[in-house]
């Protein structure tokens, strides 16, 4: 239920969502700027996807987890609680010594950002109205709008004047601020009720999820698609969600109640939710690199020419989350949203060594704006879909789909990237330079300023091979864009509700699971 509070008290509640959110959507991107660094320092290039997607893998895993929990404890307590474990892990990722140690401090960031993210959704879907909750959550998008731009700006930066390290450091004075702020002003607004967790639920969803990654990031690059290795994997991993499927029929406190699957609006917004984010993690990630190694400019330039995305992504979010309040209809945002992104998709697809700055800044931008018309949109309407007792388990589920799209979107574009890359380096390298395969490989593991400082010969095979290499990336992206389109066909609209009273089934609906409105007073 609603917790009853004035206007000063949810600016201030969401205030320190706002902070803790951002913890969370910053490292997204800010480590975005710093990987060609990290693996010239490190080293481990066949092993660079997976600093981000231990980070949303874990992060998926565990948002699931988060949502029950709140329901069950009160999301104030989770909220601190993954506030804590995302600055540890920042802590260690700071002082990580090898890339196994950072891909695995990173998961233990992703596992504070899963409860962040859950958090802060379902928090709001606590204190403020549906009718209301559009506009507060079209400011949300815009958080994760100003992290894509400022995120690779001041990792560009810090690694420009400092060091890599410190895109990890630069979190605890904000995660300081945000504890403060949340245990100040948040309010506890559900107590502890009896429940049984249901621990082999999240068992088994942690090991499908993981292996089914693991399989997408591993295919064609360390091991072939058909070897018996990869196939093992899949086999477990979807035999683990098989059984994760017939667990959650049994269990008394399911981590994704099966019901909501009856709910046409959860559907099909998980389905736009791991298309959108399958499209776009596994891209935007990939755009830093092509702007340091394809353009050839410093971090801290590749975080400031990426502004075109972050404009095009704040303004239609903002602007579609107000005007959603406006008139309490949502449908048409994400189907509009889709379209655009698809566009913005093809866009990135044509890009070729020689195109010009200008060409990529309009593709940016088109492809942030579809984005802010769908982000908004996902959560609030299951929020207003659904039965408040289920306000966290549903925020939740809905955030785990788009988590898990985009974990496997960064594993299957690392993939093609890798074997594209595999593919391009020796014939572009050695016809160049007279250099063998194995002597052009070593030289991805130097930071981009050393690339540049390369012989010319030498340096143009490499941004050739680079360049043909993420082309294929963003052309692989566009037909997730067009099914999450189709996807957006499908989205049935509930009016938003002007108060979260208990929903109501009207006849006729059951069959399409919807819940729906009582009539205004």
């Amino acid at each position: 239920m609603n917790a009853q509070l004035g206007r000063r008290e949810i600016l201030l509640v969401y205030t320190g969502l706002m902070l803790g959110m951002l913890l969370a959507a910053l490292d997204q991107t800010i480590v975005s700027t710093a990987l060609p660094t990290i693996v010239g320092d490190l080293g481990g290039l066949n092993r660079l996807s997976w600093v981000v997607t231990a980070y949303i893998l874990a992060q998926t895993i565990s948002t699931p987890l988060y949502g029950k929990l709140g329901d069950l404890y009160g999301r104030k307590k989770l909220f601190q609680v993954a506030i804590v474990i995302f600055l540890i892990g920042s802590v260690l990722c700071g002082i990580a010594q090898d890339m196994t140690e950072l891909i695995g401090f990173r998961a233990l960031q992703g596992l504070g950002a899963g409860g962040l993210m859950t958090g802060a959704f379902a928090i709001i879907g606590d204190v403020v109205p549906p009718r209301e909750r559009g506009r507060y959550q079209g400011y949300m998008g815009g958080v994760f709008a100003i992290s894509s731009v400022v995120g690779p700006l001041i990792g560009g930066f810090l690694v420009d004047n400092l060091s890599w390290r410190w895109v990890f450091y630069v979190n605890l004075p904000v995660g300081a601020v945000a504890l403060v702020v949340v245990a100040a002003v948040l309010p506890q607004l559900q107590g502890r009720r009896a429940h049984r967790l249901d621990l082999e639920g999240a068992f088994l969803l942690a090991v499908g999820a993981g292996l089914l990654t693991l399989a997408l990031t591993w295919g064609g690059t360390t091991y072939p698609w058909g070897s018996g290795t990869i196939v093992a994997i899949f086999a477990v991993g979807v035999v683990a969600l098989v059984l994760f499927a017939f667990q959650e029929l049994r269990a008394a406190e399911p981590i994704i109640p099966p019901h909501l699957f009856r709910n046409r609006i959860f559907d099909s917004s998980a389905a736009m939710g791991f298309l959108v984010a399958c499209a776009m993690f596994g891209a935007i990630v990939y755009l830093p690199l092509f702007l340091q190694v394809v353009h050839g400019v410093t971090p801290t330039s590749s975080g400031l020419r990426l502004l075109p995305l972050m404009g095009g992504l704040l303004v239609a979010s903002i602007g579609s989350g107000r005007a959603i309040s406006a008139i309490g209809r949502y449908r048409m945002f994400p189907i509009v949203g889709c379209a655009v992104m698809t566009v913005g998709m093809a866009l990135l697809s044509r890009l070729q060594v020689s195109t010009p700055y200008w060409k990529l800044a309009v593709s940016m931008g088109v492809l942030g704006f579809g984005m802010g018309l769908v982000m908004p949109v996902l959560v609030l309407a299951v929020q207003n879909a659904v039965d408040p007792k289920d306000m966290g388990a549903a925020t939740s589920s809905t955030t785990f789909f788009r988590s898990i799209g985009g974990s496997f979107g960064v594993a299957i574009f690392g993939a093609i990237f890798a074997n594209r890359l595999g593919y391009w380096l020796p014939r572009e390298l050695p016809r160049r330079a007279g250099l063998h395969a194995q002597q052009a490989a070593t030289l991805l593991h130097s930071p981009p300023a050393k690339l540049r400082a390369l012989p010319p010969a030498v340096h143009t095979g490499l941004v050739q091979a680079f360049g043909n290499s993420l082309h294929t990336v963003f052309l692989w992206a566009v037909p997730f864009g067009a099914l999450a389109f189709l996807a957006s066909l499908t989205l049935r609209e509930v009016p938003l509700r002007e108060r979260d009273t208990l929903p109501r089934e009207v006849p006729g609906a059951a069959a399409d699971g919807l819940a729906v409105n009582a009539p205004r007073e």
